[in-house]
């Protein structure tokens, strides 16, 4: 069939509906379409998304989008403007699922001229030819052909990384979180910690040589205001004076600014002077993935490059404190490898398995932990399915635990550049929080971080407060 022409839509008139013409429209099922349609119906999802609010497997969601699809074609294609849909009978042999793409066709099967009624057969495929839709419509064509401009689609722009700004909102209900900014002497720096306090996230304390300081701030005219200043003569020292600041009590969270991350570890991980606990320090990224409906953590992809089974351990200990600080009361852990079985020959698989048992054994506690499972396992439970894994955390998983610092990196950098995703960072296991951006990161992530922050300090002045 000819495409239509883009500037208008036409109608095709009764008595030039032939038996056997057809029309066909095709769409792509992806999150913003999920995200607008559940907008538009009030919560329906047009896919089983597994552990999303409000969507199950079988809801309604499914037979509204596809049939949605349907309504569109006979209203702009055939019959077109000036038709109505009088009844329809359809069935939904299958769902569409996410990134599926639909083509739904009516095809003329019969014609009442004393009633101008038409009857279509309705099917819809997906790409892979699987029938989503199947049934019949009673339409009535217009006697004349009508010609209507095409309305262009309003500009609708859905707030992405919806997560985090629910984290960022959760956050500012608190008090502001006195915070040492360490050394930020550059622009993203200094206004990531500024917006954070606009945002009564924190209160900062700007910890680097003054001078500098206030260059920047003169340069991006930016009023420093009240704000404390602690003069440093370098960034070595900004970062000892910022965690003595915290040693003292006088902050609740250390926040780098323009320095290496290992001159700031190096003074928070100090033996005698820095922020040690019993815990090994780790970090955790909180990613907010458009295509995943729930938040997701990674660690540690920043701190212990090749680490052990008992660091290991107070790895995934450390995010399932912040998963709880979160509100994921029991948040499901994946043990992440190439491979879903044990083997010998690789050994993040048996940590992967010494880590269930310990979990078994109350050495982990406060989460549901699985493993070894392949990243696709993790986040997917259609291919969990297909490979037959029996699994409460498969397709559903909270906090990955990767392998080693190399796989995690690549692994949060990959979602980050790829996937649309956006990261909020922070290093656990230490007597406060500290706040780990990079320097590529935006406003928005530093705000998300600090956030962070607030919300594991608030849960630990409930659960520790002898820390």
């Amino acid at each position: 069939m000819e495409s239509r022409a883009v500037e208008f839509l036409e109608s095709v008139p009764f008595d030039q509906i032939r038996i056997g013409q057809q029309a066909s429209l095709t769409r792509r099922l992806g999150m913003q379409e999920i995200k607008l349609f559940a907008v538009a119906t009030g919560g329906a999802v047009p896919v089983p998304l597994e552990g999303a609010e409000g969507a199950v497997d079988g809801q309604p969601g499914d037979e509204l989008w596809a049939a949605g699809l349907l309504s569109a074609l006979i209203a702009t294609q055939l019959p077109g403007p000036g038709s109505r849909l009088l009844s329809q009978s359809l069935e939904f042999p299958a769902h569409p699922q996410l990134a599926d793409q639909v083509t739904v066709t009516v095809t003329v099967t019969a014609k009442e001229l004393t009633s101008r009624r038409v009857t279509l057969r309705c099917t819809g495929v997906n790409q892979e030819g699987e029938t989503v839709l199947s049934g019949e419509a009673q339409v009535l064509a217009a006697a004349e052909r009508l010609r209507r401009p095409r309305a262009a689609p309003p500009e609708v722009r859905l707030s992405e990384h919806s997560d985090l700004q629910r984290l960022m909102k959760a956050a500012a209900q608190h008090p502001p979180l006195a915070t040492a900014v360490v050394h930020p002497v550059d622009r993203v720096s200094l206004q990531g910690a500024l917006a954070a306090a606009r945002a009564q996230l924190i209160t900062p304390i700007l910890v680097g040589p003054e001078r500098r300081i206030r260059a920047t701030a003169q340069g991006e005219g930016v009023d420093l205001g009240d704000y404390r200043l602690v003069d440093t003569e370098h960034s070595h020292a900004a970062a000892e004076a910022a965690v003595a600041l915290a040693r003292a009590g006088e902050v609740g969270a250390v926040m780098k600014g323009s320095l290496h991350t290992d001159e700031l570890l190096a003074a928070a991980l100090a033996k005698d002077t820095g922020l040690r606990t019993d815990r090994r320090a780790s970090h955790v990224f909180a990613f907010d993935v458009p295509a995943y409906p729930r938040p997701l953590f990674i660690t540690d992809a920043a701190i212990n490059i090749y680490p052990d089974l008992d660091t290991k351990r107070d790895i995934v200990q450390n995010a399932v404190e912040l998963a709880h600080a979160l509100g994921i009361q029991r948040p499901k852990v994946a043990i992440l490898s190439a491979v879903e079985t044990v083997t010998p020959k690789i050994h993040s698989t048996l940590d992967a398995a010494a880590l269930c048992k310990m979990a078994d054994r109350g050495q982990i506690t406060g989460a549901i932990l699985d493993g070894p499972l392949a990243f696709d396992n993790a986040v997917s439970a259609a291919a969990a399915e297909t490979k037959g894994i029996v699994s409460p955390v498969a397709g559903q998983a909270d906090i990955l635990l990767v392998p080693d610092l190399e796989s995690g990196n690549m692994l949060a950098k990959q979602l980050e550049y790829l996937a649309g995703a956006e990261a909020a960072g922070i290093v656990l296991g230490t007597r406060v929080p500290i706040i780990l951006t990079s320097r590529a990161d935006g406003t928005v992530s530093r705000m998300a971080s600090c956030a962070l922050a607030v919300m594991l300090s608030q849960h630990r002045r409930r659960t520790r407060p002898q820390l």
